[in-house]
């Protein structure tokens, strides 16, 4: 029986390599001279420490575009509320979501059930696998997820005949 798994996942090392590029951007910035902008990467969570709030918008689209220019979807970044860290300094924590939560997962299989195609959708961990009798009308469910637009960015992973 044909099935695939949909999850969302994103490559930990580009993540790294755009924090990286981030950094090297912001010490050398002259907006930046002589700020005590820090991030710091405690896998899941990135920690932008910065002086006030217009410096870490400016992080935060540094960060974005040298996310997007390693080809890791910007949707994938959870941002927390800013919070006042000692110093007269600004702190924003930053997840970098990787599966499928549950209740995404909860609408998806309801989006696939309304959409009265042949197939069956079962939410297994952090990935929703859809298995059917028919791989066009596993087309068809791969064809309508991607023209719904979710919060994160979605693979469609181990199609197998």
């Amino acid at each position: 029986m044909p099935s695939f798994d949909i999850v969302s996942q994103v490559d930990a090392q580009e993540v790294e390599n755009a924090l990286q590029q981030t950094i090297k951007e912001i010490t050398t910035r002259y907006d930046f001279k002589g700020s005590k902008t820090t991030l710091v990467n405690e896998k899941p969570v990135i920690t932008i420490t910065t002086d006030d709030k217009y410096k870490l918008e400016q992080v935060v689209i540094v960060l974005k575009s040298k996310m997007v220019r390693r080809q890791v979807d910007p949707k994938v970044l959870d941002f927390a509320v800013v919070e006042n860290a000692s110093g007269g300094l600004v702190r924003q924590k930053v997840t970098v979501r990787q599966g499928v939560e549950v209740e995404l997962g909860r609408k998806i299989v309801k989006m696939i059930k309304e959409s009265k195609l042949k197939v069956q959708a079962a939410i297994q961990g952090d990935l929703v696998r859809v298995t059917g009798k028919n791989r066009d009308d596993l087309q068809q469910v791969i064809a309508l997820l991607k023209e719904t637009d979710f919060d994160i960015p979605l693979q469609f992973i181990n199609f197998r005949e």
